[in-house]
């Protein structure tokens, strides 16, 4: 996607391919290359790694989609693995709603390099690149400083998801919790706990790297010592995010039991009408059966008024039974 070369914080303006800007780093002394990939195939992996010198362990796990955020060293070169998430924009949350995207950006970091791959539709890296590049005196600090504006970039977003996730939640407790609604959408809920759960998997393993990248005393290679105070401010971001999002997961289980006890007594009530019902109706089904029988002696079938009393007693028994559930709250 892009390569140059950077002295004392500037970029060189001069284009050449990615094994020219090397040499052109190391002879000078004072720079550095940052060259960016976007979903690169395996042989132009391969090409790069011959040109810098890249271990074949963290070339082979360059080429996965699906890393955990992780920080390794090989030598002198760190190999560091973030994960990017992106908002899905969205009218409500359904049983199908897709909340959060993916992504990965995988960086080499040595002396005098830093790669950054990219895997995944989001996350670009031109605006952070040009943004850098405004502010020579940050880039004049050397491949380290890319790593933390990375990292800081991807953390920053966490934080903006965080907030529109925290939307999402609000509006899903409000519409569980609507009198209005009897059937609260139990799929809905569960559908936003899996993709918190997504989230949480993208940020949970980044607090160890940070941790190390931003310890005084531990020894991270290409990392000097003025830099990793720097890493602090993002250990600290991340710490918040996974504070929230382990809120928000403890406060979606809740709000999915909510919801089934909800779903719940909703059937229970409406069980209990139909029983209601089906009792009230009981009682002229089986006097009309009983009188249907035919049989030559039973009590008031010869009489005049027979018929009407039955009928009045089928009635008031009906009547009787409706009031007593009306007032114990069946119906």
């Amino acid at each position: 996607m892009a390569c140059g070369v950077y002295r004392r914080g500037e970029r060189d303006p001069h284009p050449r391919g990615f094994d020219a800007a090397l040499r052109s780093a190391r002879a000078g002394r004072d720079g550095f290359v940052w060259l960016g990939l976007y979903e690169p195939s395996e042989d132009d992996l391969a090409a790069v790694a011959a040109t810098f010198g890249l271990h074949p362990l963290a070339v082979e796990d360059a080429t996965q989609r699906h890393e955990r955020p992780k920080l390794e060293r090989y030598d002198d070169t760190l190999f560091a693995v973030l994960k990017t998430i992106r908002y899905v924009d969205h009218q409500k949350v359904s049983a199908t709603s897709e909340i959060v995207e993916t992504g990965q950006i995988m960086l080499f970091v040595g002396r005098d390099f830093v790669i950054t791959i990219r895997h995944g539709a989001h996350g670009e890296l031109q605006t952070l690149r040009a943004r850098l590049e405004a502010r020579p005196h940050l880039l004049a600090r050397g491949p380290a400083i890319v790593l933390h504006a990375v990292a800081d970039h991807i953390v920053d977003d966490y934080l903006k998801v965080a907030d529109l996730i925290q939307r999402d939640i609000d509006a899903l407790e409000n519409a569980v919790f609507d009198h209005r609604t009897r059937f609260p959408d139990a799929g809905a809920v569960y559908q936003l706990k899996r993709e918190v759960v997504e989230f949480k998997h993208a940020v949970l393993p980044l607090a160890t790297p940070l941790r190390t990248l931003a310890d005084p005393d531990g020894d991270v290679g290409p990392i000097p010592p003025e830099v990793r105070s720097y890493f602090r401010d993002v250990e600290d971001h991340v710490h918040r995010v996974t504070e929230r999002v382990a809120g928000f997961d403890d406060l979606l289980g809740s709000l999915l039991q909510a919801t089934l006890a909800q779903v719940s007594v909703a059937q229970n009530q409406d069980m209990r009408k139909i029983s209601a019902w089906v009792a009230i109706a009981a009682v002229p089904t089986a006097t009309a059966g009983i009188y249907g029988m035919n049989f030559d002696h039973m009590p008031e079938l010869r009489q005049e008024w027979g018929y009407p009393a039955v009928l009045t007693f089928m009635v008031t028994a009906c009547v009787v039974l409706y009031h007593a559930f009306k007032r114990n709250g069946w119906l």
